[in-house]
């Protein structure tokens, strides 16, 4: 079978929800993955971040094929000893708390705004504050909850009360605050939204502010989690703890699991038996696969390998910056990083996937560049090798096209 009997089985079969790029990976290992006509891409957005410790890690591999073995699911109403380790190591790695668990970060976040409904309902408090340029998921809640008005288009009414904040900018946030307000909801790197880092005065500030008005601080760690940004999780760059945590991605190491974290600093429950529930939510294989994430973490130091790499691709970064105008500034932390350019950003994305790097363009002008924690010295350089490539091509390009105009 080729690429294009693949497509032909999409056009066929496949609802096009995805803008699909003509590329049919059958294989990965570490920050690499093959086509199926063999050629070998280097990944820089393994899995939109799924797969933050690299393709298919060993340890991982072993643990879904050793669980696989006993028992694939157990329903939630019976005790499940691999669910029952991987909230105790998520609690370990966190704050004291409690986990829910669930598919994916959008399920972990409509997790969360029930949650804080929940909470605020005897108060008759149900208004969540979110961020403009913010992503939390696709599903309802979690797509309102999203500050971004393309992803709302055609799917009016949507769920009420969630009003939207400028990110980083705290006074924005306090203006919205009033009697119906119970929560404040942001991701502490804006991903989708165009990279970008939540300072210290506003995260900190937020945190301030909900401990005031008791209301709830919900932080979207679907992409920020598990070691992105060099530490675990990305509030821990900052002074606090929040109320609620989202998890997913790289959390399943490939594959589906989300998590909602409940700190213990909330006294009385909330949930109670029956008013949540996810049918394969925390299953047997997903958590094994899971704990194998935390013990590669560990084992492989990629906590470390995470800032040593980031810091080596923030030079990079500025090197290109400055030999290539067109880039107007760099931005993240860790291994989260972003290209903000002065031009579309697409061009270069599938300039870069046909030379052999695979990277993402979002917000029109961002190049969004995410390489697995396992990511090598070696292979860092040949992707900025590649990258630099990519720009000097189509600089290039740009101006043979604005000569041949002239004449």
């Amino acid at each position: 079978m080729k690429t294009k009997d693949v497509q032909k089985l999409y056009e066929q079969y496949v609802m096009p929800t995805y803008t699909q790029v003509p590329v049919c990976l059958v294989k990965g290992k570490g920050a690499r993955v093959w086509d199926l006509e063999g050629k070998v891409y280097l990944d820089f957005f393994p899995g939109w971040a799924v797969s933050g410790i690299g393709h298919c890690h060993p340890l991982v591999v072993n643990a879904i094929k050793e669980q696989a073995r006993k028992m694939l699911h157990v329903a939630n109403n019976f005790l499940n000893v691999k669910q029952a380790e991987l909230a105790r190591v998520i609690v370990e790695a966190s704050f004291p708390g409690r986990v829910f668990f669930c598919n994916s970060g959008a399920e972990a976040n409509e997790g969360a705004i029930k949650f804080a409904r929940k909470y605020g309902s005897d108060t008759g408090r149900f208004e969540i504050i979110t961020m403009k340029n913010s992503f939390h998921g696709r599903t309802l809640a979690a797509m309102t909850a999203t500050g971004q008005e393309k992803f709302h288009q055609g799917f009016q009414p949507l769920v009420e009360k969630f009003r939207y904040a400028d990110f980083n900018d705290l006074e924005s946030v306090r203006k919205l605050v009033n009697d119906k307000t119970i929560a404040v909801m942001l991701e502490p790197i804006q991903g989708e939204g165009g990279v970008h880092v939540a300072s210290r005065d506003f995260l900190e500030g937020i945190r301030k502010l909900c401990d005031e008005k008791d209301m709830l601080l919900i932080l979207d760690e679907v992409q920020t989690g598990m070691g992105r940004t060099g530490k675990m999780f990305g509030y821990q760059h900052y002074s606090l703890e929040p109320d609620l945590m989202t998890l997913a991605k790289t959390l399943g190491g490939g594959v589906p699991i989300g998590a909602l974290v409940v700190n213990r600093r909330i006294k009385r429950e909330v949930f109670a038996p029956g008013m949540h529930a996810s049918t394969f939510g925390g299953n047997p294989l997903v958590c094994a696969a899971s704990l194998a994430v935390f013990k590669a973490i560990k084992k492989d130091k990629l906590l470390t390998n995470t800032i040593r790499m980031g810091e080596l691709l923030d030079k990079e970064f500025e090197k290109l910056k400055a030999k290539y105008p067109v880039i107007e500034s760099t931005r993240g932390v860790g291994l989260m990083r972003g290209l903000k350019l002065k031009e579309p950003a697409a061009p270069y994305a599938n300039e870069a996937r046909d030379e052999g790097l695979l990277i993402n363009a979002t917000q029109g002008d961002v190049l969004r560049i995410m390489p697995p924690m396992t990511v090598t010295v070696k292979e860092m350089r040949l992707g900025m090798k590649i990258l630099e490539n990519v720009f000097h091509k189509l600089q290039l390009k740009k101006k043979e096209g604005c000569a041949c105009s002239n004449h």
